[in-house]
């Protein structure tokens, strides 16, 4: 029951190379709160890939593990509202650290719209 409540993320891949992380931060869009900020780059695949980072400045490695976690299953349970062919970076800030669960989402929701790669349905 439980392997069936967690299916990975469906149509996305990480980003795991450091040039990667720095190309988007230097030529794609970003969006930013008190929680996190969302680095986005249009691409012409056909599926987004996803990259996490938690700086070790927000605490230990329980701690930065716990967002990490928290901000992939936010991604994976909001993946079939976003628009496909993106690169996302997604950079935890220090508010993060004590913000619930509903907020981050939230956050997270509202800052994807404002670069545009929300889909227009269920707004």
């Amino acid at each position: 029951m439980f392997a069936e409540a967690y299916d990975k993320v469906k149509f996305t891949v990480s980003i795991k190379n450091n040039f990667e992380f720095h190309r988007l931060y230097s030529k794609g869009k970003s969006a930013g709160s008190a929680l996190m900020v969302v680095y986005c780059r249009k691409t012409k695949r056909c599926a987004n890939r996803l990259g996490i980072t938690v700086s070790k400045k927000l605490g230990n490695a329980v701690i930065r593990n716990k967002i990490r976690r928290r901000i992939r299953e936010i991604y994976r349970t909001n993946e079939d509202k976003l628009l496909s062919g993106f690169d996302l970076v997604i950079v935890a800030r220090r508010g993060s650290t004590q913000a619930a669960y509903r907020e981050l989402e939230a956050d997270f929701l509202r800052l994807a719209d404002r670069l545009g790669f929300r889909s227009g349905e269920l707004q």
